[in-house]
């Protein structure tokens, strides 16, 4: 079964409704303009109930099907990134600074064009329940809508959400069962050190050395505190420090990234840098403190359900396009606490050719937009049939 028929009728309003978003990118979870056009449309569409202000800005739409029977939810996230858009495109963001880099409008407009098709259908049993999210960016707005109860308030059972990925063939899927991207932690260490004249290194506790030695010191996690087999990065992103050539300072700051899959890798990270941390600023004569902040979950999908949603995709794209074992990635996603709330599955489309996600000339392929609405929309029909 190809692309939806009456889905690709309205190929084009999914092109418009799309690139309009594009023109008012909106950061976090401050999307007034973004969640007023989404909830305009719902409302056009004739959707059975809308629930606004989840989430600051996020809303749930309900579209009733036939007869009585369980909610599926289907998301998609409606913010974007603080990058200055370099496309050319004549509908360009219209908001300085801000722009569309991870396609987030054209997640936007595959499930409000599945809300139009499951409203005009009804080819289903039970309800869907449209999940619009703010903040995966930046903040976790997946993780507050699930805080804010609304899975049991609509008694969702199932969940599902998809990402485009440019440089992969136009329509293809790709997904993993288990464990699909990695938890993600940041770490902030501040040093405390006594500066002094460049000159005169004697008379300080230098702690640009000792930002040094730290930073190294912590590449040894990897190579030497873990089992090569598990999956583990650890980034320094950030060293700030000094001010001039002639002035050893008093402070330095580092900062960076932890992605793993497995909580007892996680934990040994979190005691080893504690470890290396306090070790080094020993050696050096200087005082550390680690502040380690964890982030989102590991996105992992429902065996079962990851199964059921790569079967939908080949009935969309067929079976030599949808790859359902194409191993785990090392960013993550914030989709992550919807699947811990409930099972479900996360899969990736292809949208062909062009920059990738969060480059500032990065632009959503509308061509993929019918295959992603169409494969929400036969989601709930095969999930929930009328027999």
């Amino acid at each position: 079964m190809p692309v939806v028929n009456r889905i690709a009728d309205f190929a084009e309003d999914m092109k418009m409704w799309r690139q309009h978003l594009h023109t008012i990118p909106e950061l976090s979870f401050d999307l007034p303009q973004t969640a007023a056009y989404v909830a305009d449309r719902l409302r056009e569409f004739g959707v059975d109930e809308l629930h606004e202000g989840i989430a600051q800005t996020g809303m749930v739409a309900i579209i009733n099907g036939q007869g009585s029977g369980p909610t599926i939810g289907l998301r998609a996230d409606m913010d974007a990134l603080p990058i200055a858009e370099e496309t050319g495109a004549d509908y360009a963001s219209g908001h300085a600074g801000k722009m569309h880099a991870c396609g987030h409008d054209g997640h936007t407009s595959m499930l409000l064009g599945a809300a139009k098709y499951l409203v005009e259908t009804r080819n289903f049993r039970g309800r869907v329940a449209l999940i619009f999210q703010p903040a995966e960016e930046d903040g976790g707005g997946a993780g507050v809508m699930v805080e804010e109860g609304i899975m049991d308030r609509f008694d969702i059972g199932q969940v599902y959400g998809i990402h485009n990925v440019p440089n992969l063939p136009v329509g293809d899927f790709v997904t993993t069962s288990g464990a699909l991207m990695a938890a993600v932690d940041e770490f902030h260490i501040n040093i405390q050190g006594v500066g002094g004249h460049g000159a005169m290194p004697h008379e300080t506790n230098d702690p640009v050395v000792a930002a040094c030695g730290i930073v190294q010191a912590i590449q040894t996690i990897v190579s030497r505190n873990h089992y090569t087999q598990q999956d583990l990065v650890v980034s320094v992103t950030q060293i700030h420090t000094g001010s001039t050539d002639n002035v050893i300072p008093d402070t330095a700051y580092i900062n960076g990234t932890v992605r793993t899959f497995d909580a007892s890798v996680q934990a040994m990270v979190m005691r080893r840098m504690q470890e290396v941390v306090a070790g080094q600023a020993a050696s050096y004569g200087v005082e550390a403190k680690l502040d380690y902040e964890l982030g989102y979950p590991a996105t992992t999908n429902d065996a079962e359900k990851s199964a059921f949603a790569v079967d939908v995709a080949r009935e969309i794209s067929g079976a030599d396009k949808v790859d359902p074992e194409g191993g785990r990635e090392m960013g993550a996603e914030d989709f992550s606490y919807m699947l811990q709330a409930r099972p479900g599955a996360y899969l990736f489309l292809g949208q062909g050719d062009g920059a990738g996600l969060h480059h500032p000339k990065y632009n959503f392929n509308d061509e993929i937009a019918p295959i992603g609405a169409s494969f929400f929309a036969r989601l709930v029909e095969r999930a929930q049939p009328l027999s």
